[in-house]
């Protein structure tokens, strides 16, 4: 989009200035123009009020310094001017539907599949691939003894040396066209020996490979040993969706079979598994006088 010479120099004003005090009055020195005239050019080119600008961007800055850093949301929240983190929690969920706790767990484990797929992906079975922290620490295979529903089940496990800090996931992606605007139900069956932990997942990402919806099981993750077990994940794929991704997700050691995956569309009764919109609170407060 073509902006124009006054609205360039507001943003990059407002780039710079981000964790400094911004008032609208300062804008008439640096910019050359009365801040009423500035601010109607600004919403007519960017459709948002400078205020609404500033408030975005901060929050889009402190949302990628809370997956880059550790520092804490508190800090992250006085350092772009918000009052306190209660203001800056609110701010941010109306964003990004999610508290900016939450977020950061999400997102930096949707990160780290993503990340680590594109850098150390390599293609083990027909349409799979073994990817994850440290592939080489993990084995993926076509297991011919071991099945559910057909002749033959993939494999992943982990070598001796795997531990709680990595992980190796089997996956794959295609394209989104054929679903989208739909809600979509990915199921599988699944059975483990001795693992740390494990899931299935799911993700959905949009043309700028901004991941929209995502789930890998992680409040119901699989641990131990257990038999066949039929294991679904529900998202919705929007219009905007591009790309679809999936798999198992094994972290630490252990085995983990994966046999009979299928994709189907359910109906608006069926609720959703996303991650990215849960806020896993209860519905009513309980207990109120301690006496439970």
């Amino acid at each position: 989009m073509y902006y124009s010479e006054i609205t360039l120099k507001t943003i990059s004003y407002i780039e710079v200035n981000l964790t400094e005090d911004i008032q609208l009055d300062i804008f008439p020195s640096v910019i050359g123009f009365s801040k009423y005239h500035l601010s109607r050019i600004f919403k007519k080119e960017t459709g948002k009020s400078i205020v609404e600008y500033i408030r975005l961007r901060r929050l889009a800055t402190a949302a990628t310094l809370m997956l880059q850093t550790d520092e804490s949301i508190l800090t992250i929240a006085f350092f772009f001017r918000f009052q306190s983190q209660e203001s800056f929690s609110r701010a941010f969920k109306e964003v990004y539907s999610l508290p900016p706790g939450k977020y950061r767990k999400v997102m930096k484990v949707v990160r780290m599949i993503k990340e680590e797929n594109d850098l150390n992906t390599k293609e083990q079975i027909n349409g799979w691939n073994l990817s994850g922290s440290n592939p080489e620490m993990f084995e993926l295979m076509v297991d011919e003894n071991v099945f559910h529903t057909g002749t033959k089940s993939g494999l992943l496990y982990a070598k001796d040396e795997a531990n709680e800090q990595q992980f190796g996931t089997m996956m794959q992606g295609f394209q989104a066209d054929d679903y989208k605007g739909k809600r979509i139900k990915m199921s599988c069956f699944l059975k483990t020996e001795q693992v740390t932990k494990c899931g299935a997942w799911l993700r959905i990402d949009n043309v700028t490979g901004d991941t929209i919806q995502f789930d890998n099981m992680d409040s119901r993750s699989i641990q131990g040993t257990t038999e066949w077990n039929h294991y679904s994940i529900v998202l919705d794929v929007s219009e905007e969706s591009v790309s679809i991704h999936f798999g198992v997700l094994l972290i630490g050691k252990g085995k983990v079979w994966a046999d009979g995956f299928r994709f189907e569309e359910v109906g608006e009764n069926v609720g959703t598994t996303n991650m990215i919109l849960q806020d896993y609170l209860p519905k009513k407060p309980s207990n109120l006088d301690f006496s439970e």
